[in-house]
């Protein structure tokens, strides 16, 4: 073994290609990966941040801010996620209100 520390992710096939970051407090941010280093600092280049609701701060809306070039800090990041080939589900979880 040797010394170096590897970060869990491999990163480098997201490289130039889109990917969904969620951040910690809730934020959220799309865009295109330019660059990353082993403590999960991420470049994206032409990001768009969901806008959150305003009485549910975990929900996002369908409205967004554009950002453009930014750098988010490694440790912020919880889940990076490639935006080519996902699609969001409805919960299979959430159960009906009764009338």
């Amino acid at each position: 073994m040797s010394g170096r520390k590897e970060t869990v992710l491999d990163l480098a096939k997201f490289v130039d290609k889109g990917v969904q970051v969620k951040l910690t407090g809730g934020r959220q941010v799309t865009g295109t990966l330019k660059g990353y280093d082993q403590l999960l600092n991420l470049v994206l280049d032409g990001a768009v941040e969901s806008v959150r609701d305003h009485d549910d701060p975990l929900k996002t809306t369908d409205q967004t801010r554009p950002l453009g070039l930014i750098v988010c800090r490694g440790t912020a990041v919880m889940l990076v996620s490639p935006t080519d080939g996902t699609e969001e589900i409805a919960n299979p979880f959430v159960q009906p209100e009764a009338i």
